[in-house]
């Protein structure tokens, strides 16, 4: 059924005839007219009784009234929810990662998003590396990407969010080869590491301080709360952004890399239009990390 022919015919109703109908959607009567006449003989039926001076439904013209309000309410429900989503009052951004952010900065980012948006589901996805947060996105399985942005994603639209300094984590047992605090990456490569190295693209990162054919990787860990607990437990070291050492880590002792080793990281999504949640998601990302926003980015109170 025609929307504003529904429209038309419920205003009839309401407003018991032509007249006070047309008035109150602003339109003439011959139009409103017309477009009952369209209307009945698009459905093969006739909707008014019109020998008295009232228009009177006939027996058809209840049952699609019926119809016709029922069309109205789906189309004012439907309106409230897309108004609730572009309002962000509701809805859900889906956001994929590899474990190397799982923490820092996504964590951070997600607190400051909800903190906005108390309302907006986040939904995190875990991927292994690069491939699988491209994956996820082409799918369709998630809107938003948290990547290195060293990884090859030229053909998505990507968010530079900001760079992390990577760090050597170490139980206080283990005995560190440094220099007012500075490790030289050489030096690591005789230390037991804790590190996931599912990802080719960290793995050829941290390519200085691993030793020929990964002697010195005690732990190759996927999962960082397990990571983490194994340097607490003096298994061994691990490398990772100096913010996750700091908050995660409290126990372990920090020692930066000679030379610094340094990652950038960003967001990336499809081209198109995102929903307003990935747009708010993002601009709230660039807000946290410090990245200079953007003339697209929503405005916040």
């Amino acid at each position: 059924m025609d929307l504003h022919l529904a429209t038309y015919f419920v205003a009839v109703i309401d407003h018991g005839g032509i007249t006070k109908a047309a008035q109150a959607l602003y339109i003439s009567q011959p139009s409103l007219s017309q477009a009952i006449r369209t209307l009945e003989r698009r459905l093969g039926v006739t909707l008014f009784d019109r020998t008295g001076r009232r228009l009177e439904l006939t027996e058809a013209g209840a049952r699609v009234e019926v119809i016709a309000r029922r069309v109205l309410a789906d189309v004012e429900r439907a309106r409230q929810r897309v108004g609730a989503v572009r309002e962000l009052r509701s809805g859900t951004v889906d956001v994929v990662t590899e474990s190397a952010f799982a923490v820092a900065p996504l964590v951070t980012i997600v607190r400051d998003f909800r903190a906005r948006f108390d309302r907006v589901i986040v939904r995190i996805l875990a991927a292994d590396g690069p491939a699988g947060i491209l994956a996820a996105l082409r799918s369709g399985r998630a809107e938003i990407g948290l990547i290195d942005s060293s990884a090859d994603h030229s053909t998505f639209v990507s968010a530079p969010l900001g760079t992390q300094e990577l760090v050597l984590a170490a139980p206080p047992s283990l005995n560190v080869d440094a220099d007012a605090g500075v490790v030289a990456r050489e030096s690591v490569r005789a230390l037991p590491l804790l590190l996931d190295l599912s990802d080719p693209a960290t793995e050829s990162l941290l390519a200085d301080v691993i030793a020929d054919g990964a002697r010195n990787v005690a732990v190759d860990c996927a999962h960082p709360p397990t990571i983490r607990e194994l340097v607490t437990r003096g298994v061994g070291a691990t490398i990772a952004p100096r913010e996750s050492v700091a908050e995660q880590i409290p126990d372990a002792t920090t020692y930066s890399l000679g030379p610094p080793l340094r990652r950038d990281f960003g967001l990336i999504m499809r081209s198109g239009q995102p929903s307003p949640a990935a747009a708010a998601f993002v601009a709230v990302a660039r807000q946290t990390c410090g990245a200079p926003a953007q003339v697209d980015d929503p405005v916040f109170e």
